[in-house]
């Protein structure tokens, strides 16, 4: 009963943390419009995977290096901040959607596919390069669990958050697939893409002043 309530008491927590918006949700959103279904979920599978890559580091220990230390913290940063910058311009020079009435129906879209990898890849560095992740999982682990808790089983708690945010991601997608919200994107045309992003190159200059403390 002890690791339930564990459990029980991370979700809580982390329940909260992951519907708030940000460079996750942003790149979720803007994959499931303009690639399609099948490349959102993949995109969320990737971030599902860098939450445990996070959650194993500060099982490890390593996380607490990390946070002590300013330059690996700052190198991580900037590392993202320069991703997500990238991420924004090249959304904002992009063409306009362009997705007609059966695409739509059938969840498909006129763009180039991108690669099962790539979109695996793009989830997964949008989230490992972002630090907050360390500070956050050690205190959320130092908080509520127990010393005495085997790696194993906070491990597990691990996999839950991991299968909880993939399930989140999973929900925003099928939301955003759906063709009468695509409908409503294209109608956007080239502003969607501006807007987009811009979200990405404002969520970068956040993280850029963002401080390990």
């Amino acid at each position: 009963m002890t690791y339930l309530s564990e459990f029980a008491a991370l979700m809580a927590v982390f329940a909260v943390v992951i519907v708030a918006p940000g460079a996750d949700f942003a790149l979720v959103v803007r994959q499931s419009v303009v690639h399609g279904r099948r490349a959102a979920l993949v995109t969320s599978l990737g971030i599902g995977a860098s939450l445990l890559f996070h959650i194993s580091y500060t099982l490890l220990g390593i996380g607490l290096i990390v946070s002590q230390s300013l330059a690996l913290f700052a190198l991580i940063k900037w590392l993202g901040v320069a991703y997500l910058v990238y991420l924004g311009v090249k959304s904002f020079f992009e063409k306009p959607l362009e997705i007609d009435e059966g695409e739509l129906a059938a969840g498909a879209h006129s763009r180039r596919p991108l690669s099962l990898p790539a979109c695996f890849g793009m989830g997964f560095l949008t989230n490992a390069l972002n630090p907050k992740p360390v500070l956050f999982f050690l205190s959320l682990f130092t908080a509520l669990v127990s010393h005495e808790t085997p790696a194993a089983v906070s491990f597990l708690y691990g996999i839950g958050m991991a299968t909880a945010l993939v399930a989140w991601f999973a929900g925003v997608t099928l939301f955003f697939t759906n063709p009468v919200v695509r409908a409503r994107f294209k109608a956007c045309g080239r502003w969607f893409n501006r807007v987009t992003g811009a979200t990405f190159v404002l969520l970068g200059l956040r993280l850029a002043v963002q401080k390990a403390g």
